[in-house]
């Protein structure tokens, strides 16, 4: 009896540490810096938020300028969930960043300094090419001698299909 309430006792001591750990290493793992929305059009704005950055800091990358992260949230664990931070605030922070209208199409990074540590999320987001705008979505002068052809040709066929149908229930009231 006492050597199976020791492997219990064990197993939990083992149980509870093997799950504090990852709680504890995903404050350094670049996994904890979040840009919404994912994909974003040159000139929009992405917000960024990094866990485990209690004194805000400072996000890079090649489609934005350096952006200011500031903390967010009060006291107590906020946004830590179970993960037993200790400090002043949430241990998170965020900032928004204007996408660079020249920017080009693709995947980019975000680059962390926080706290003296430096994190990257590699493809973080995706930039896509902006929309043509101005023109009303078009860019010809308007319809071409061909679409004139057609759109003739359908009229004439459904007066001339009309004009039979008439003609044939004219026909049959008179018998």
């Amino acid at each position: 009896m006492r050597n199976t309430r020791a492997l219990a006792v064990a197993g939990a001591a083992v149980a509870a540490l093997g799950l504090s750990a990852p709680a504890a290493v995903a404050w350094d793992t670049p996994s904890n810096i979040t840009a919404l929305p994912s994909v974003i059009a040159r000139g929009g704005q992405l917000t960024i938020t990094v866990d485990g950055c209690r004194g805000g800091g400072t996000a890079t990358s090649n489609a934005f300028s350096p952006t200011q992260l500031s903390p967010v949230g009060g006291g107590g664990k906020g946004n830590e969930g179970g993960r037993g931070g200790t400090g002043s605030g949430s241990g998170t922070a965020r900032g928004t960043a204007t996408i660079n209208s020249n920017a080009r199409p693709g995947s980019y990074d975000i680059t962390v300094d926080c706290n003296g540590r430096r994190m990257t999320k590699p493809q973080a987001f995706t930039v896509i090419g902006g929309v043509r705008g101005g023109i009303g979505g078009s860019s010809t002068t308007g319809a071409t001698p061909t679409d004139v052809a057609i759109g003739g040709g359908l009229v004439a066929a459904a007066v001339v299909g009309g004009g039979v149908f008439w003609m044939r229930r004219r026909a049959e009231r008179r018998i």
